[in-house]
């Protein structure tokens, strides 16, 4: 029998409990160790987990093979350094670091441990994320015009990461990932602090990326709707991702324009078929932890490694540049498509 990835859980606050749970589930994974520096939250273990408020516990047990670490994100560079060091594997929630800087140190710090370095880019392993790159790299779209998303509700309000942080992380996570690792050489962002000053509760941002694609991010935790959607607009047809639909979460629209041949130079509208194809409703958060545990048993890059967790990491700096500077485009150094 193959032995079991050992795992410890840090920081049982708002998401970790839901780390915790799911990598106790797994066949080939053993919940070891879970921890926060609140006794109280420490309580939140699942049955059989050992429980502490150290983080040097975990750091000091020989049998454990990867730390997952649910911390705020002040602490993630730091934490995340800090566990490879002591040569185990980390599974950091996003985002990676507050700085590109930060990012790309405890990227090397992964590659000179060996260890797998994981960020929790939890949509890119959402079902329906997956069946709409399926669609985008199929051609069924034609070439990819542009791409906007919408990630709305009202409430939780934040004290320290704003909307672009809070939200953005996971759509740019998205972008990037539809985009084959394409990252953008342009960034705008303009936002507002409505309910607590100095840190925005919506932010609107733009990106242009080289191939000539575009993309909108409208984030806020201040509106009356909830909504998780990504729009992908082809050359030919369109797509929809619907996180709050409870069926037909991916929708394809044969909708667009066809050059009408009876008068050059002009166009005719196209309405066509809307069809859904099946999407599995198995747990995104179930799945990207399966990924991490396969991944450090292979010794393999996971599909949201350093590299990705870098990459997210340098548009959202960008994009706080521009929001910093009352919305004046800031330019990216390109690094090119993921390898």
């Amino acid at each position: 029998m193959t032995k079991p990835v050992t795992v410890g859980v840090v920081g049982l606050g708002y998401w970790g409990p839901n780390l915790a749970r799911n990598f106790a589930a797994l066949d080939d994974c053993e919940l070891r160790w879970c921890c926060d520096a609140s006794p109280e939250r420490a309580g939140r273990a699942p049955q059989g987990a050992r429980v502490t408020t150290e983080l040097g516990d975990l750091l000091s047990d020989p049998e454990l093979d990867a730390v997952v670490l649910a911390t705020d994100v002040p602490s993630h560079a730091r934490l995340a350094t800090e566990v490879l060091r002591a040569g185990k594997h980390c599974f950091v929630e996003k985002p990676l670091a507050q700085s590109a800087q930060e990012a790309a140190a405890v990227a090397e710090e992964a590659a000179a441990s060996d260890r797998v370095l994981m960020v929790g880019h939890l949509l890119e392993y959402h079902p329906g994320v997956a069946k709409l790159k399926e669609i985008v790299e199929s051609g069924q779209l034609g070439d990819v015009r542009y791409v906007y998303s919408n990630r709305l509700n009202l409430g939780q309000i934040r004290d320290q990461e704003n909307a672009l942080w809070s939200l953005g992380a996971h759509d740019i996570s998205v972008l990037l990932h539809l985009f084959d690792g394409e990252e953008p050489d342009e960034a705008v962002a303009h936002g507002r602090s409505f309910m607590r000053e100095g840190v925005e509760d919506v932010v609107f941002c733009y990106l242009h990326f080289p191939s000539g694609r575009i993309a909108h991010m409208h984030l806020s935790w201040l509106d009356p709707h909830k909504e998780r959607r990504f729009t992908v607009v082809g050359q030919k047809r369109m797509a929809t991702f619907d996180d709050m639909a409870l069926e037909r979460k991916v929708t394809i629209y044969d909708k667009g324009f066809d050059p009408d041949y009876r008068n050059y130079g002009e166009y005719i509208t196209r309405s066509g078929d809307v069809t859904s194809p099946h999407v599995s409703n198995e747990e995104p958060l179930r799945i990207e932890c399966r990924h991490f545990v396969d991944s450090v048993r292979a010794g393999s890059e996971p599909r949201s490694g350093a590299a990705s967790g870098l990459r997210a990491v340098r548009v959202l700096e960008a994009l706080q540049r521009s929001l910093d500077a009352g919305g004046t485009p800031q330019r990216l150094q390109i690094a090119g498509p993921a390898a």
